[in-house]
């Protein structure tokens, strides 16, 4: 589609000349309700200035149809001015009024205004959704975040909806069957933070207030919605408590009193993300309205992308990064903040173990990719800014950011940000804007604040730390050294440099009740290849050191041989949680290089996981566990494997506390990993009531992954999951449903979830994936390795022709990495090789794939040694 893929060549020049004084936008969804109903009617009024006029510019729509554009009172002809992508824009004047006037299309993809129809009750629900460039799905505009400006949208809906926007509403009238909400003026805020929510939501209301320090109150109305049928599920309370806990911390620290007036946070329907900072009507995913019995773990995580959209208030939409080479200025300082302030702020007080174990995977995961980039990216265009809302840039940012604290200290980086929002409020900012104001504030000057700039967010990468230790005669540390890596791991991987790191050495001595408790902490600067460190020396020679204790910097840990043997025979005895979560980390990052074989990982997980208190650690290790048995151990060894792995979730379920998360934890994992005819029996009892554990309550969402394993060991009949999915007629149980048909192990069954996504455009963005992670099975490789052609047949095809949330869904769900054999990687080559002029992105998700498929062979080699 012409002009569809916006540039930042295009997005600098058009900001060059223009300048945007307000929106006026109307939507009618009167429509919604109607499933017969295509488009919804938008009618957007622009004012903007031009400071060469006379020239040319364009702006943004994606539309099946436009009724009609009047610029400046003049009328145009759509046909001539708008193909498809852009209305062009001839002859400005100084000061200019645009008015389009078009039909826009409902959405079924999560992008621009999505449409749901709840299976439970038949209500219709909407909400929007345009990050990076998805506005303009629902309203004309100059679809770029440095073009900031303010907003007031009116929008007619059916009369027993309700309507949530940015501001809050100013007038409400009726007209028959409808109801037409005109809502206050926004602060200026760009494109991609405007925001809709409507249908017949739930809504819970409370209020927070704030004395500021001039005496005057900051009064915030709060609000929390979901769909009705999910009323007897929301926790609303706790929702409310974690909220105004943010509330009360960012107010603290950034000293800028919240901006956007009220603020509402919206759970709603097949959302794609995990949720969005729009302010004042924050959008998450109702996955975070737990229906069924979840571990505290999954508390804490919402608690945290609770924290993280609120510091976006300010790092985001406050202040905004220009073009999204600078997307770090947001996305990493709120994974950063989020994980701060639930440590600072709430009950949850294993954020940064969480992080360090779990966030910081994805992290090492992409910066080890072919395709790694520095935090501060190349960002060419929107296609690009899509995919870069990666774990560089939320989780390698975060990290860094931690880094910097240690290196700039606490209270000059938090004085550093209340200055940077008072001196950019309500604008947008670059790399350097934030650099300035911190080389004052950390003392450290504008050439160090360069230097480390320079060798963290401007080189991609991660770097690997090595303890050295020569001992004396008498066991005592007589050198100490860090050795940093700044080559490659393997030769696919991109170079590295090497960085300034501010670490801690912890040395760890076994007790006399077999515990290893840190006996020494040495905090210290590493730069080069080789840093010693003196402070240690004397010091008898530890069980275990630990490099980047506390987890200061970003790296991958490695260990010398006596600590990586503690590690072996003792890791579960480490007392401390962030370094026992540490040393779980540096043995699944040695496992994923190829440098432990993946049979002893799963040694180490069948040893001690059974022993892990931390119970979002605990899950991680049960998802690395499956991973390895699936991609990284020697196929020889992959039944003995799973024999063992399934034997280790059945001592460990009926071992651990009736009605624990523990418990909860580990029949998840006996279901994920379940194999011999005992097995598939005690699953198949638990379903039918005819076998219990004591504690377990097999609610609905533990019921779904029962019968979706059963359906993937052939063991569940079609009107089985039919009738589980009258017993849970909702739009879960249909996801998983449609999971459990994709996963039958036949051939029917594979045709059926592959020609749902190839073949056709119909699929709901929650749909499509629940085909490709039914299609996917471990155990089933036979069945689905008839597809790698094809696969990479359409790979071209479809993402030309289906929108880029659903492209990257089918690119990333049908890869065929469960076919790891040479000839698959052959196949992916052969793809790379033949279609160079491919899009950019889709080349990038692709080498990615191939890089993973290429690491597990690796790791199988690696195991058969």
């Amino acid at each position: 589609m012409p002009g569809k893929n916006l540039s930042r060549d295009e997005a600098q020049q058009r900001a060059g000349i223009l300048s945007v004084d307000g929106y006026e936008i109307h939507l009618d969804v009167t429509s919604a309700p109607d499933a017969a109903a295509a488009t919804f009617r938008s009618t957007t009024t622009i004012r903007f200035r031009c400071a060469t006029p006379g020239a040319a510019s364009f702006a943004d729509l994606l539309a099946p149809r436009v009724r009609a554009v009047t610029l400046n009172g003049r009328q145009l002809d759509p046909a001539a001015v708008y193909d498809g992508a852009r209305v062009a824009l001839e002859g400005l004047a100084a000061e200019n009024v645009l008015v389009v006037d078009a039909d826009c299309a409902y959405s079924r993809t999560g992008e621009g205004l999505h449409r749901f129809t709840d299976p439970a009750d038949g209500e219709t629900y909407l909400y929007t959704h345009y990050e990076p460039a998805e506005a303009r799905r629902v309203f004309a505009n100059f679809e770029q975040p440095d073009l900031k400006a303010p907003y007031r949208f009116t929008v007619t809906a059916p009369a027993a909806w309700d309507v949530y926007a940015n501001a809050a509403e100013e007038t409400v009238s009726e007209d028959g069957g409808s109801r037409t909400w005109r809502f206050l003026e926004t602060k200026p805020i760009s494109t991609y933070l405007t925001a809709v929510v409507a249908g017949p939501y739930h809504v819970v209301r409370d209020h927070w207030s704030r004395e500021l320090p001039d005496g005057s109150t900051l009064e915030i109305p709060l609000a929390a919605t979901c769909r009705r049928s999910l009323a007897p599920y929301f926790d609303a309370d706790e929702i409310f408590t974690v909220t105004k806990q943010g509330l009360d911390f960012f107010h603290q620290e950034f000293d800028y009193p919240y901006p956007f007036g009220k603020y509402d946070q919206c759970f709603v329907p097949e959302y794609n993300i995990g949720a969005m900072e729009n302010p004042g009507c924050v959008t998450f995913r109702e996955e975070y309205v737990f229906r069924s019995k979840v571990t505290e773990a999954s508390y804490e995580a919402r608690a945290n992308v609770i924290l993280h959209e609120m510091a976006h208030m300010w790092f985001g939409d406050l202040v905004t990064m220009k073009w999204w080479d600078d997307l770090w200025l947001k996305e990493s300082f709120a994974d950063f903040m989020g994980h701060f302030a639930q440590q600072e702020a709430t009950k949850y007080q294993a954020s940064w173990v969480t992080f360090a174990n779990q966030r910081k995977a994805w992290a090492y995961r992409q910066d080890q990719y072919p395709t790694t980039h520095p935090i501060t990216a190349d960002i060419r265009d929107v296609e690009d800014a899509k995919l870069n809302f990666d774990g560089i840039t939320y989780a390698k940012g975060a990290s860094v950011l931690k880094q910097l604290v240690a290196y700039a200290g606490r209270d000059a980086f938090f004085e550093g940000a209340r200055r940077y929002f008072q001196q950019h409020a309500f604008g947008n900012t670059a790399l350097g804007d934030l650099l300035e104001v911190l080389a004052v504030t950390s003392g450290r000057g504008e050439q160090a604040m360069a230097e480390w700039s320079q060798a963290w967010l401007q080189t991609a990468g991660v770097n690997s730390l090595t303890p050295q230790l020569t001992v004396d005669a008498d066991g005592r540390i007589t050198e100490l050294a860090v050795l940093q890596d700044g080559t490659p791991d393997d030769s696919a991987a991109p170079p590295r440099g090497l960085r300034p790191h501010r670490i801690a050495v912890g040395l760890y001595e076994r007790e006399a009740n077999g515990s290893l408790l840190r006996s020494a902490r040495i905090e210290l600067d590493v730069t080069g290849a080789r840093t010693v460190v003196p402070e240690l020396v004397g010091q008898p020679r530890p069980a275990l050191v630990l490099v980047n204790d506390d987890d200061l910097t970003y790296c991958k840990i490695r260990f010398d041989a006596d600590s990586l043997e503690t590690l072996r025979t003792s890791l579960g005895d480490i007392e401390e949680p962030l370094a026992r979560a540490l040393a779980w980390s540096a043995c699944w990052n040695l496992t994923r290089d190829g440098l432990m074989p993946a049979r002893d990982y799963l040694a180490l997980v069948l040893r001690f996981a059974g022993r892990e208190s931390d119970i979002g650690v605990l899950q991680s290790l049960h998802s690395q566990a499956k991973g390895a048995l699936d991609l990284f151990v020697d196929p020889g060894y992959r039944a003995e494997g799973g024999r063992l792995l399934a034997e280790c979730a059945l001592r460990e379920l009926r071992a651990a506390a009736p009605g624990s998360d523990h418990q909860l934890a580990w029949a998840r994992f006996l279901a994920a990993t379940a194999e011999s005819e005992a097995d598939f029996q005690l699953l198949e009892g638990l379903l039918a009531g005819t076998a219990r554990i004591d504690g377990l309550e097999v609610d609905q969402d533990l019921r779904w992954s029962l019968w979706i394993t059963l359906a993937a060991a052939g063991r569940a009949t079609v009107a089985q999951v039919g009738a589980e999915l009258k017993r849970d007629n909702t739009a879960s149980g249909s996801q998983k449903a449609t999971q459990a048909m994709a996963a039958r192990p036949s051939a029917e069954a594979k045709a059926a979830a592959w020609s749902a996504v190839a073949d056709s455009d119909q699929l709901p963005n929650a749909m499509v994936s629940a085909q490709t992670s039914g299609f996917a099975q471990a155990g089933q490789r036979e069945l689905t390795a008839p597809y790698t052609e094809r696969y990479f047949e359409l790979l071209e095809s479809i993402w030309a022709e289906r929108s880029i949330e659903i492209a990257i869904r089918f690119v990333g769900g049908f890869f065929p990495r469960l076919q790891t054999d040479e000839a698959t990687l052959a196949a992916t080559d052969a793809w790379l090789t033949g279609h160079q002029q491919a899009a950019p992105a889709l080349r990038r998700l692709v080498i990615e794939c191939r890089d993973e498929l290429a690491r597990a062979l690796r790791a199988q080699a690696a195991d058969r040694g």
